[in-house]
């Protein structure tokens, strides 16, 4: 079981909003934090998303170097400040 999930909207067989629904549903993963992690700045996503129990929404960049420091970002803010529940 992981500890966060790193969500696309894009994906190709079933988009991340329906992802983040099923996990969200399931009693036993309701309660993993899902980042949902993206290129899409829509509002309608933005909304959608935390409608359906995102815990954080944050813009995928583009440049490589801007990738690695927001995973960093990412992995300091919920590995090193936030307490996460082992169920």
């Amino acid at each position: 079981r992981p500890d966060i999930i790193l969500l696309d909207l894009n994906m190709p067989r079933k988009n991340g909003a329906e992802v983040l629904s099923e996990l969200k549903m399931n009693v036993s993963l309701r309660t993993l934090p899902v980042i949902i992690y993206t290129s899409s700045i829509a509002i309608e996503d933005i909304k959608a998303a935390y409608t359906n129990q995102a815990n954080s929404y944050v813009k995928k960049p583009v440049d490589f170097d801007e990738c690695i420091k927001v995973a960093k970002a990412i992995q300091d803010f919920w590995f090193s400040i936030v307490l996460l529940s082992e169920s």
